[in-house]
C-alpha cells in the first residue's frame, strides 16, 4: 500500500483542486475514479491521433487533400486497364476500357484492408488474395464474397472528380 497514490496526490500531480476534507479518506481512491481517470487520457490521446491522421493529404499526382469536398485527379492518370488507389479518400478510380472511367470503395469487402494494385482490369487485395473487376467491382476471387462498393465520379475537361 505503501506505493499506491492517494487521491490527493493525484489532484496534486494535476494540479487540481485538493479532495481531503470532503468527508472521503484522503488515502482511499476507487477503481472506478481511477479508470475513468485513465479513460479520459486515453480518449484525449485517440482524439490527437485521430485529428492528426486526417489533416491535409495528398496522394497521387493531381489530387487533392482527402478532406476536400471531392477527390480530383487527371485522366492521363488513370492507367488503360488500370487504375490509382488514393487510400487517403478510401477510393480506387480505374480505366477498364479506354475512355471509360470507374470507381470503387478502396476498401475490401473480405477484412477492411485497402487494395494495393490495379492491373489487367483486376483490382488486388494485398491481405488475402481477394480480388476484384476493375469494370464493375465484382469479386473474381475470394474470399471476398461481395463486391466493391461503387463510388460517384463526373468527368469533364480531363479531370476525374470523385464525391
Amino acid at each position: 500500500m505503501a506505493d499506491e497514490l492517494t487521491r490527493c496526490q493525484i489532484a496534486d500531480e494535476h494540479n487540481a483542486a485538493p479532495c481531503c476534507g470532503d468527508g472521503d479518506r484522503p488515502d482511499d481512491i476507487s477503481r472506478r475514479a481511477l479508470l475513468r481517470a485513465a479513460g479520459a487520457g486515453a480518449a484525449v490521446a485517440t482524439v490527437a491521433v485521430t485529428a492528426a491522421a486526417c489533416g491535409n493529404s495528398s496522394s497521387g499526382s493531381g489530387s487533392t487533400p482527402a478532406n476536400a469536398a471531392g477527390v480530383t485527379v487527371k485522366t492521363s492518370d488513370i492507367p488503360l486497364n488500370g487504375g490509382e488507389i488514393i487510400a487517403s479518400a478510401q477510393i480506387v478510380i480505374t480505366q477498364p476500357a479506354a475512355g471509360t472511367f470507374k470507381a470503387f470503395s478502396a476498401i475490401c469487402t473480405h477484412q477492411g484492408c485497402t487494395v494495393a494494385a490495379v492491373a489487367n482490369n483486376v483490382i488486388q487485395c494485398p491481405c488475402h488474395g481477394s480480388l476484384f473487376s476493375a469494370a464493375d467491382g465484382s469479386v473474381i476471387q475470394g474470399p471476398a464474397q461481395s463486391p466493391l462498393a461503387a463510388k460517384s465520379i463526373t468527368v469533364a475537361n480531363g479531370q476525374i472528380t470523385a464525391a
